[in-house]
């Protein structure tokens, strides 16, 4: 089992995603610490798992530091990292300057500053995992929200540059892209739910499985939904086609007022 007794940090685990994969992993076996800003839902979540909660930020540079600190402290030493956190401000051209930093902070840089403190010592030993919750959005596009898009893509690049650069030193990345998932960020996003949800909108739980069934062949794309394995080759090899297709999107939901 690749988590079992292992430890095991996921961050964002307070709701959604965050909190399905924290289930998950604890009933594969592993030693789960649930970090979440929300501390509430965090403690909750760490009751209900058998988990170990460590509220707080998980992306500015201070607050990775502190929670990688803590999970070593209670762990004895991080084997997984689940950068799962993650926010989408919408808005298109009009997301602020401050979203947009926002966006960056917990959709990036969350992810270089884990990987900053983890690497050095995976390579050392020879074994590690880090698995970032990514998004179809950053294989393809996200309509109406371009912060999210654009950093869901760094987010991607970065997995990608981490598995080039770390694997032969035993070290697996690996990156979970779902589209519509029934989370809050679904539930908030208004007329592009029916897009959103275009190929069906499965539960967290799908999620999470399809991830369980991922660590085991370490392959670097985890896609809950298959189809998006298509859309990510015909956007490819037919990028002007693809372009085109999106942009039917576009102004079906501009014509549909669902995009101001």
């Amino acid at each position: 089992m690749p988590v079992r007794d292992k430890g095991v940090v996921v961050t964002g685990a307070g709701h959604g995603i965050g909190r399905a994969l924290a289930t998950r992993l604890a009933a594969g076996g592993a030693r789960v610490v649930v970090n979440d800003l929300d501390a509430e839902a965090a403690i909750r979540v760490a009751e209900e798992i058998g988990g170990y909660a460590a509220p707080g930020d998980a992306a500015g540079e201070q607050g990775v530091a502190a929670l990688v600190e803590a999970a070593r402290g209670h762990l004895g030493g991080i084997d997984v990292w689940f950068g799962n956190a993650g926010i989408e401000p919408g808005h298109g051209l009009r997301a602020t300057e401050e979203e947009w930093a926002a966006t960056h902070e917990v959709n990036v840089m969350a992810h270089v500053r884990a990987a900053r403190l983890l690497m050095p010592g995976w390579v050392e030993r020879g074994t590690g995992r880090f698995v970032v919750t990514a998004s179809a959005a950053g294989l393809l596009t996200m309509i109406g929200s371009a912060a999210y898009s654009v950093s869901k893509h760094a987010c991607v690049a970065f997995a990608e540059w981490l598995s080039l650069t770390y694997r032969h030193h035993g070290v697996v990345v690996q990156a979970i892209c779902p589209q519509g998932v029934q989370t809050r960020m679904l539930d908030n996003a208004g007329p592009l739910q029916e897009l959103l949800s275009h190929d069906a909108a499965i539960t967290p739980e799908d999620v999470a499985e399809a991830t369980w069934q991922g660590l085991h062949g370490d392959r670097f794309l985890i896609l809950p939904h298959a189809r998006v394995a298509e859309y990510y080759a015909h956007r490819a090899t037919d990028t002007d086609r693809w372009l085109n297709g999106m942009n039917k999107l576009q102004r079906r939901l501009e014509d549909q007022g669902a995009l101001r």
